[in-house]
């Protein structure tokens, strides 16, 4: 397996955006002061160990962290963490530590044994004003918040206010410990220099992983809350099942595009590329599942029901491409495969006219015959040229559960 330097894979990822109101109000633009945050997510692989990695990418200030802790949840949705099972997280050995502005940061290492497809909660206590807040807008999960120092309450009453965003964490990475070893890294993993790591002999059992970089689609818009039926979610239980567990990374953002970046809804997916896929350890495989967006986004331009789809810049099908073929030139550059899925029916969407119609076409059928994916997951055929009742969360572009399921199930698991 691939992993970085000192044995670390991720298991979870969600990709930094900038603080904004955007689809549905959060907490971003106020930050935090004097309060304690709680999210929980759910891993793809296990490990004896994790580190945690936060993210101040768009803050204009350091970020001051006063304390974080980690722990197994009592369950999802809910605040309560099992207390047997809590551990405070450091950095270089400290409670305390600093995110420089624009800067990222992993933990030191935790002995906390996990298994595929646990959950894990991250609980952050943030003693002075943070400022803007770098987040992930669509968490499809709940966030918890609560006044002063909370870390320690494990039952989750005092968390009384909810967001459906992610604010500051960004990725959990894992590995398994050596025999004898009795220390992990104290990994500062941001933009200095400054390393204190432990080599650690990992042998997780698993290939290469995924990462998926997209959209909504990828995001799970449209999918139940608090349940985890993402697309990504979905395919890691695929290949679990079948004998091949690897860890699938979810680095969509909803309204993402190709070709166009947006101030609150992300850099376009190549500038993405190289700040959420090549960085992340143990990955071998790059899924790219975008461009819908490009093509869509232009036809709201006279009755846009969300201010934050601007710019609504006309794309064409050939711009699209010409973006496709610089992520697969840099994904080689890197050692990854690409591989590339088509996009989804949006036949009687906000986004569907003729010319959107013609330009996925010609898009898909670039990505089906040009053979410049190392494979292509064609989630399009699988999916129908109009999405199945069943599997339409009811605005005819985003899937519901059974469509997120169907989408997963649609994957030949031999193409990765």
């Amino acid at each position: 397996m691939s992993r970085d330097e000192n044995g670390w894979a991720a298991t979870w990822t969600a990709s930094p955006q900038m603080p904004g109101a955007g689809f549905e109000p959060n907490w971003s633009e106020a930050g935090f002061a004097d309060q304690t945050v709680r999210q929980t997510v759910r891993l793809s692989i296990g490990g004896d160990a994790l580190r945690i990695r936060l993210s101040n990418r768009y803050g204009t200030t350091p970020l001051r962290v006063a304390g974080l802790s980690v722990a197994l949840p009592v369950g999802m949705g809910g605040a309560g963490v099992k207390p047997e099972t809590v551990h405070a997280v450091t950095v270089g050995g400290d409670s305390g530590f600093v995110i420089p502005a624009g800067g990222d940061v992993s933990t030191d290492g935790v002995a906390l044994g996990t298994e595929a497809f646990d959950a894990v909660t991250v609980t952050m206590y943030l003693a002075e004003p943070s400022g803007p807040a770098t987040c992930h807008a669509q968490a499809l999960a709940t966030s918890h918040r609560a006044s002063g120092d909370r870390r320690a309450d494990d039952d989750g009453a005092t968390f009384t206010e909810t967001s459906g965003s992610w604010y500051f964490l960004s990725g959990i990475h894992v590995a398994d410990e050596r025999e004898g070893a009795t220390d992990y890294d104290h990994g500062l993993d941001h933009d200095h220099d400054h390393d204190h790591d432990i080599d650690i002999d990992i042998d997780i059992d698993i290939d290469h992983g995924i990462v998926v970089l997209g959209d909504s689609l990828t995001d799970g818009t449209g999918g139940t809350p608090d349940t985890d039926q993402r697309f990504t979610n979905l395919l890691a239980r695929r290949l679990a099942a079948a004998g091949r567990p690897r860890a699938v990374l979810n680095q969509g953002i909803g309204g993402n595009r190709v070709t166009i970046d947006s101030a609150w809804l992300g850099e376009r997916a190549p500038v993405r590329l190289g700040l959420d896929v090549l960085p992340q350890p143990g990955v071998g495989t790059v899924v790219i599942l975008a461009g819908i967006n490009d093509i869509g986004i232009s036809e709201l331009a006279g009755d846009s029901p969300f201010p934050v789809l601007e710019p609504y810049t006309e794309v064409t099908a050939e711009e699209v491409i010409t973006g496709y073929r610089d992520m697969i030139r840099r994904a080689h550059a890197a050692g990854l495969r690409a591989v590339g899925a088509t996009l989804l029916p949006i036949r009687g969407s906000a986004y569907s006219t003729p010319r959107s119609e013609a330009e996925r076409e010609t898009i898909n059928a670039w990505i089906r015959e040009s053979r410049e994916y190392d494979a292509v997951i064609d989630l399009a055929r699988a999916m129908g040229d109009t999405l199945d009742p069943a599997h339409d969360s009811g605005d005819h572009l985003h899937l519901s559960d059974a469509g997120y399921r169907a989408m997963a199930a649609a994957v030949d698991l031999s193409l990765l």
